[in-house]
């Protein structure tokens, strides 16, 4: 019920929000006759980019990459599709000479509000596909090799920074903070105490992302160049 009021809650601070960024928009604008209000969908609105997990450890790799298309409907609001992949391998897993074999993958869609250019909260649903793999070693008395197949619906939410998304600007790098508020136990954003029994406990883990956003045909329009 908490996460429940805590989505209706931010889903009427963002539409408000952005009813006011829009608002405010049209009185800029309206107030400079100098720039006339284009319509219509804007190719130099399209921005592409993402970003890159990597991390390396003893016995173990983490190589991720998430690819956006994005759109800037306006000077506070972006919006577009995603798709991720993240790889976890790892050897001597829970013991010496086991493998351990991770493939998380899917589409998600994306909104970022910016209430000021180099601040923004965002909000983002996934659809999480899990195949994991685990080889014990021969001859091992304690585990067994096995797979796991599972999907998970994940709606993360949270906010960042960048470095200064200005008005008519879509390139720039930013990092955020992000939560799954949904916490589904399947979820890669989570940690699951007691997997599957009475006394299970899920908890949210923060996931900290670094990305660019790079504009599309900006310099073909003549324009912010």
């Amino acid at each position: 019920m908490k996460t429940c009021r805590f989505a209706i809650i931010l889903t009427v601070f963002v539409v408000t929000a952005l009813n006011a960024f829009a608002q405010q928009e049209r009185k800029e604008r309206a107030s400079d006759n100098s720039v006339p209000e284009e319509k219509g969908f804007k190719k130099h609105h399209l921005f592409t980019g993402g970003g890159v997990t990597a991390s390396f450890y003893t016995g173990g790799t983490v190589l991720g990459l998430s690819p956006v298309l994005g759109y800037k409907f306006n000077d506070y609001v972006d919006g577009g599709v995603l798709l991720h992949y993240v790889y976890h391998g790892a050897r001597d897993w829970r013991e010496i000479n086991d493998k351990f074999r991770r493939h998380v993958y899917g589409p998600g869609i994306f909104t970022r509000v910016y209430p000021v250019p180099f601040i923004f909260v965002q909000g983002q649903l996934e659809h999480n596909f899990i195949a994991e793999n685990y080889t014990a070693k021969p001859g091992s008395a304690y585990y067994a090799s096995g797979k796991f197949r599972a999907n998970a619906t994940s709606l993360l939410l949270g906010g960042g920074l960048s470095t200064g998304r200005l008005k008519g600007g879509t390139t720039f790098f930013y990092l955020s903070v992000l939560a799954d508020v949904l916490k589904n136990r399947n979820s890669p954003y989570v940690d699951v105490d007691y997997y599957g029994t009475p006394n299970e406990k899920v908890r949210i883990v923060p996931v900290i992302r670094a990305g660019v956003n790079v504009g599309l045909f900006q310099g073909r329009y003549g324009v912010y160049d």
